[in-house]
């Protein structure tokens, strides 16, 4: 098919990006807002810790396992047809999550959820790489990228609001009215575009194992089910060899060939565990320890999106310019700090001198990281594989923050009873808040260990400046433009 190509400064191109911003926004919002309402879910459906868990891990295990297929779909099918399926499915599973009677219902429906996520999220950054003149690319993707960090601003506030407002079922009731836009927008706006040179099947085989894996893993981490532990672990493995072997992979181990990909996918695997783990149970130690009531508890984290907001651009500059070992060491060993002054949060805790101070230095470490990670994951691989090492790396930060928000808990000894004691609480969240900064100084160490400083530039060999697509990784920068290997990619 022709694919149509539009200019940032269009009208059409304005949509597209509108389009895809409040689609990708819709899988963000939910996350932080969700957090935000688990004490009422709880109260009001009388669910223990396990339960609150699984409406988190619900929702991203079904993101994490189908995400890389999603990609696939959308290549094989059109990016446009799969993003509007998926705002569809995602809008209808909202619809049950604000009906749902009891916390199994409600856990099923967040795995709807999710499955509808993991169809429109890698769609949207797609459709602009597909969409967007290559001259508009990079700004639409900042545009993108920033009008979503707004996104995630705003998410734990009107998270909180709305608890308390309208309850906790209008926190998902509130996806309705963005997913009739978003669809409304991508009929009428967004051309279609999909892979002229698809694989010839999809794997379903490593798709299968993805979720049977990460699925019996979680369920055995949250339940304490040694049996379903080891099922997951033998499906994860199978996984692997699935991969190795599959001509129409997943994930292509040629992508591993890569030492900064691999390293990259090390820091994400430790950094993104620890996020899980401190998005979970930081607004639950706010609320049921400290007395935060939930637009409280959301304004209190709204200084790390500001933070982001404010120096990740600047972050991502300079690893553009010094090489991403730096800030990739130092953004985890900071947000590590941050944590250590979290752990003095406990019962009336004062905002301004004891969760401040910690919130805002974790900001700051995550705003050192996140750009320059994002930069080397996509810069280790050459152009035409950007798509799908994006989306692996989305598929292992989601895979840690599951893994993370599954075996915490139990592993700080956190259960039921910790739910109406606040010291019992308390002094799990510390002991997991311990865990989590020991997570963040092994990514930094590995950052630190196993990134190698970029080389300097080399001049081509004609009179084309290397700019854009460059590889840092090996002994001298060279175009990845003039690379052979040519893998489509998955979204």
């Amino acid at each position: 098919m022709t694919e149509t190509v539009l200019r940032l400064s269009t009208r059409q191109g304005r949509w597209v990006i509108t389009a895809t911003v409040l689609g990708s926004s819709l899988a963000l919002l939910d996350g932080t807002v969700v957090n935000i309402a688990l004490p009422h879910i709880g109260e009001d459906l009388g669910s223990d810790v396990a339960g609150m868990q699984w409406v988190l891990s619900g929702y991203t295990l079904a993101l994490a396992s189908l995400i890389l297929l999603g990609g696939a779909l959308g290549d094989r099918w059109g990016r446009r047809r799969v993003f509007v399926w998926g705002t569809v499915w995602f809008a209808a599973a909202s619809l049950l999550c604000g009906i749902a009677p009891d916390i199994t219902m409600l856990v099923i429906a967040r795995i709807l959820q999710g499955v509808g996520a993991a169809m429109l999220t890698p769609g949207s950054l797609a459709l602009i790489s597909a969409s967007i003149h290559e001259d508009d690319r990079g700004a639409a993707i900042g545009l993108w990228s920033g009008l979503g960090g707004v996104a995630g601003a705003i998410g734990p506030l009107l998270g909180g609001w709305l608890v308390e407002v309208a309850g906790w079922r209008s926190v998902f009731l509130l996806n309705l009215p963005f997913a009739v836009v978003v669809v409304w927008a991508s009929m009428r706006h967004v051309p279609e575009s999909r892979d002229p040179h698809p694989p010839d099947h999809l794997d379903v085989l490593g798709s299968v194992c993805a979720v049977i894996g990460l699925g019996a893993l979680t369920y055995g981490l949250i339940e304490m089910n040694l049996i379903a532990g080891v099922v997951g672990t033998v499906a994860l493995i199978a996984f692997v060899v699935v991969e190795r072997r599959s001509p129409n992979a997943l994930v292509p181990p040629s992508l591993f060939g890569s030492r900064m990909f691999v390293v990259a996918n090390l820091v994400t695997l430790a950094v993104y565990a620890a996020l899980g783990g401190v998005f979970f149970l930081l607004v639950l130690q706010l609320q049921l320890v400290a007395g935060y009531s939930p637009i409280e508890a959301g304004v209190a984290t709204i200084p790390i999106t500001l933070a982001m907001l404010a120096f990740s651009s600047r972050a991502g500059s300079y690893a553009q310019t010094h090489g991403p070992r730096l800030p990739m060491t130092v953004g985890p060993a900071l947000a590590a700090i941050g944590l250590l002054l979290m752990t003095r949060i406990g019962p009336g805790a004062n905002y301004w001198t004891v969760v401040l101070p910690g919130v805002v230095v974790f900001g700051l470490g995550l705003s050192a990281m996140v750009a320059p990670l994002t930069a080397a994951v996509l810069g280790s691989v050459p152009v035409e594989q950007s798509g799908i090492a994006s989306g692996v790396n989305n598929a292992v930060a989601r895979t840690s923050q599951l893994l993370a928000v599954a075996a915490l808990p139990g592993i700080a000894g956190i259960d039921a009873e910790s739910m109406i004691d606040p010291d019992s609480f308390s002094q799990g969240f510390r002991i997991a808040m311990y865990i989590c900064i020991a997570l963040l100084l092994v990514g930094a160490t590995i950052a630190a260990a196993l990134i190698r400083a970029p080389a300097p530039p080399t001049p081509p060999a004609d009179s084309v400046a290397c700019k854009p697509h460059c590889d840092v990784t090996g002994p001298a920068v060279q175009p990845t433009l003039a690379r052979s290997n040519r893998t489509p990619p998955n979204g």
